[in-house]
């Protein structure tokens, strides 16, 4: 079985939304959450569904190579972020290549890159007067939001869109797209 790894910072929307997904599909499973807060909602998500979770600090992913270790440990295959807000280190960099996916609330290589995240996201897609904007879904590398772009799907910009109603429209593209482009990548296809 190949073992996924979700990293999430937050309430965990999409982190429940793959969970679902794979719940039935032979051959890939959610072996772990993993969250850099011990508050985040996502913790609540995985309990439901029994998954285990490693909380974690920036000393434990950074410099003492715990989060490594507890992935090593835990035979992971593959580390899929939703809506991990850190930079992944080097370490889990070099030890899954090409096999750490993210997903970016908006069209990449625009908006992206350090602190540009949720609101902030949408807040600029909008004063920029963008006609559309979507999410991006890549690898991970050394660098925020530069990876190889996997797939990315559009919606518009409306004129009277807030980062709110932009925000609804970006995740619903989310939570229709992400799972299914994980399991594609992961099956090769």
């Amino acid at each position: 079985m190949t073992r996924l790894a979700i990293f999430a910072s937050g309430s965990g929307t999409n982190a429940e939304n793959i969970i679902k997904y794979f719940q039935n599909k032979p051959g890939i499973g959610i072996s772990c959450i993993c969250s850099n807060r011990p508050d985040a909602y996502v913790i609540e998500r995985a309990r439901k569904y029994k998954i285990p979770v490693l909380i974690f600090n920036r000393e434990d992913l950074y410099e003492k190579g715990r989060v490594l270790k507890y992935l090593i440990h835990n035979k992971i295959d593959w580390i899929i972020l939703a809506g991990f807000l850190w930079l992944v280190p080097a370490d889990l960099i070099d030890r899954f290549p090409s096999k750490i996916i993210n997903i970016h609330p908006a069209l990449l290589p625009k908006y992206g890159g350090k602190g540009m995240f949720g609101e902030r996201v949408h807040s600029a897609v909008i004063e920029n007067h963008e006609k559309e904007s979507g999410i991006t879904i890549h690898y991970v590398n050394h660098e925020y939001d530069r990876g190889h772009i996997i797939f990315q799907a559009i919606c518009p910009v409306e004129p009277a869109d807030t980062p709110g109603t932009l925000a609804a429209r970006v995740h619903a593209l989310e939570y229709e797209y992400y799972p299914g482009v994980i399991e594609k990548v992961i099956e090769g296809l």
